[in-house]
């Protein structure tokens, strides 16, 4: 068992590839995913990862306030909240929208972008991660920025032959299967926050939690059905631990109790749809696990302040 990639997967984690892009010294370009990006492979994506797969060459890449990160061939750069982002051939150039730049293909899903001097060659193949879900605790831990050498990663042969195989599709003018890509694409995800969480030790929270094999499998079970009646006992006996070790080694590797843990999801899960959607709050709160209207809340003025109905109603054009 991965508790990582179990975790992962239960927030239902939807990848694809749908731009080939191949740029020539000197050349910059800024980029942020869109929604429309990620159709046709999810309908209404509410939180996406974008990344990139360096196939030959070098650049430079770097987020707002942060030093250039230089990754070459092999490699793989993840943003894991979407900032938007620089990727360059050498520092100092200034950037142009990679969206003024794309070539949309005949079948009008894959795009292309061809763009440069006449200098140095690189080729990447640029893909995402979205979920229709909202709140995820493990990516809100995660830096702005993310790379993985994909040579020192564990699923390295799985993931080199992949990419292999979406580049000879994408340079035949086809998108490669949905299944493979979507695979590819947490594959991944889940090798980079390994990578990541390697270099993490000490730190309390989430990446310190799941490399307990106990305490790793909780959280997933807790995403797989916010709605389920959740006690202390019932996730100790899931992970086959006692009641008192199952609650010392989660908080004390989470930083919260397991309920806790759980009342944040689902509150967190609540601003999401009481900002993107128009679902009465009697509705969103039987989607979250609470029985009532008044239950929840109670809850989420304990939590935040203010009524649902007021959250709503003050709330701003993206997250909190």
């Amino acid at each position: 068992m991965d508790p990582l990639a179990d975790v992962l997967r239960s927030v239902r984690l939807t990848g694809g590839v749908f731009i080939d892009a191949r740029f020539t010294a000197p050349w910059c370009v800024s980029a942020a995913l869109d929604a429309n990006d990620c159709r046709p492979f999810l309908a209404c994506p509410m939180q996406m990862i974008a990344y990139h797969v360096i196939i030959s060459g070098r650049l430079l890449v770097s987020v707002d306030g942060e030093q250039p990160t230089e990754v070459a061939a092999g490699e793989v750069v993840i943003l894991p909240r979407n900032d938007t982002h620089v990727l360059a051939s050498a520092p100092g150039l200034t950037p142009v929208r990679a969206g003024t730049l794309l070539q949309p293909s005949a079948g009008g899903i894959l795009n292309r972008i061809v763009h440069g001097g006449d200098g140095e060659a690189t080729h990447m193949v640029c893909g995402f991660l979205a979920t229709d879900q909202g709140f995820n605790p493990l990516i809100a831990t995660l830096p702005r920025l993310l790379t993985l050498d994909v040579r020192a990663a564990l699923s390295r042969d799985w993931i080199e032959a992949s990419v292999r195989f979406a580049a000879a599709e994408l340079g035949t003018g086809r998108l490669a299967s949905s299944d493979v890509m979507s695979r590819l694409s947490e594959t991944l995800l889940v090798e980079a926050v390994r990578h990541y969480a390697s270099t993490c030790d000490g730190e309390i929270g989430w990446l310190k939690g799941l490399s307990d094999p106990h305490v790793g499998r909780a959280p997933a079970l807790m995403h797989q059905d916010l709605t389920a009646p959740w006690s202390p006992e019932a996730l100790a006996k899931a992970v086959a631990l006692s009641r008192t070790a199952f609650i010392e080694r989660f908080t004390a590797s989470v930083g919260m109790p397991p309920i806790r843990y759980l009342t944040v999801w689902r509150l967190q899960t609540a601003k999401l749809l009481l900002r993107e959607t128009s679902k009465p709050v009697k509705q969103i709160a039987h989607a979250i696990g609470y029985d009532s209207e008044e239950a929840f809340s109670r809850a989420f003025k304990r939590e935040f302040g203010v009524s649902p109905a007021r959250w709503r109603s003050n709330a701003p054009s993206e997250g909190q």
